[in-house]
């Protein structure tokens, strides 16, 4: 059993950076990465507006020393670097001194090359490998391949936009447990046209940059992002004298039963979840210092994660703010990406600003923070919340 879950180590790539200080540098400098799509042929280039990574899959193959025939998607391609970047980040030199899982979240899964070559598949065996890695397993598959983990637990986690939150909780609770002694866990989507023309369907996509949090908010901007934590257990910490990033202190999910895509009004799950986080980590609504809302743009979400966090601290609501209108709306990858932004503000006493905000929303009086600011910061609590109702909180701290 261990008391404590350990961040060691942490990797990312996302529209604002292709590193943790790429990421870092863009947050605080409210640089985004939203913009025109560029990488995909579809009929919505100049309808919607998203977040893409620069580099090109045979630019992320090189990186990784793929050859050309390989059947990497490009979520497996943005997984592995990211997974990579965590262990170099936590300083592992051999992945199987102790025991080691990888929990990685996507609900993309290899849908771009499925898209590129399913009307070809009957007719040209060649392309069958592409198609036999759209499953959302076989991205796991293959980071599980780059890291090295054989011998161990190597799972998929797919609940929308909270599954990366629910891939760190999992870990953390193995940990927890002494079931192992570390776990990777992230989570990592790319963009494909099946993606756009779902939430293009749904109506809720922008046409311009998206506005958490404000009155006028007109919808989401997709993103694609992998990033990747280490957790580590006491016994690993201390026989390898980690550098402790920050721990996981607590986390909750739960499902409000709404609807299928929608939050329920008076966010109900995302109410549970936050209220299980805390009492998990045995803290009362105050010990919270900022709030990296999920705060996506939609008419729906904002509303019920607003009354959502009422609900839970009343008339003290610390700073919040989305940092969704930098990256762009990351699907499975959100909960690791945030997960992420959390332990940067938590190492560096920041409060990110919520970026493009203008009005106020009518529904109630608490405002997202605006401006980039100081404070010293003991933990901070971090929403993740998906589609039929799948809500997920995690609480990280400096302290054990």
């Amino acid at each position: 059993m261990s008391k404590g879950v350990a961040i060691t180590g942490m990797g990312i790539i996302s529209a604002i950076g292709n590193n943790v200080t790429e990421n870092y540098q863009s947050l605080i400098n409210g640089k985004k990465g939203i913009s025109r799509i560029s990488k995909i042929k579809t009929i919505h280039q100049g309808d919607i507006m998203v977040g893409e990574i620069a580099s090109t899959n045979l630019e992320l193959e090189k990186q990784l020393g793929l050859t050309s025939d390989n059947n990497y998607s490009r979520t497996a391609l943005l997984g592995a670097i990211a997974a990579k970047q965590a262990i170099e980040h936590a300083g592992i030199l051999d992945i199987t001194t102790y025991k080691t899982g990888l929990i990685s979240a996507t609900s993309v899964g290899g849908m771009d090359r499925t898209e590129a070559y399913y009307y070809d598949y009957l007719k040209n065996k060649d392309v069958q490998k592409y198609i036999e890695g759209h499953h959302a397993g076989d991205s796991t598959q293959k980071i599980a391949e780059q890291l090295g983990i054989k011998k161990s637990l190597v799972t998929t986690i797919s609940t929308a936009c909270s599954s990366a939150a629910n891939a760190i909780m999992f870990g953390a609770r193995l940990i927890k447990s002494g079931k192992l002694d570390r776990v990777v866990v992230g989570g990592t989507d790319c963009l494909s046209k099946f993606t756009i023309n779902g939430f293009k369907t749904l109506m809720i996509l922008s046409d311009t940059y998206n506005t958490p949090f404000d009155e006028n908010r007109k919808g989401l901007n997709l993103g694609e992002a992998a990033a990747f934590l280490v957790l580590e257990s006491d016994k690993v910490v201390t026989a390898e004298s980690r550098d402790v990033l920050a721990y996981i202190k607590g986390y909750g999910n739960a499902n409000d039963a709404y609807h299928q895509t929608a939050s329920s009004e008076n966010g109900d799950g995302a109410t549970l979840a936050m209220q299980k986080a805390l009492e998990v980590a045995k803290f009362i609504p105050a010990d919270i210092d900022y709030i990296n809302a999920h705060g996506t743009a939609t008419g729906n979400n904002d509303l019920s994660e607003g009354r959502a966090i009422l609900r839970v601290f009343g008339d003290k609501v610390p700073e919040f703010s989305s940092t969704k209108a930098y990256t762009g709306h990351t699907l499975a990858a959100a909960g690791a990406i945030e997960a992420v932004y959390a332990v940067l503000a938590l190492q560096n006493n920041i409060i990110y600003p919520n970026l493009n905000f203008e009005t106020q929303m009518k529904e109630f009086n608490i405002t997202p923070q605006l401006q980039l600011k100081k404070k010293e910061l003991q933990s901070v609590l971090s929403n993740s919340l998906g589609f039929g109702g799948n809500c997920s909180s995690l609480i990280f701290s400096k302290k054990q």
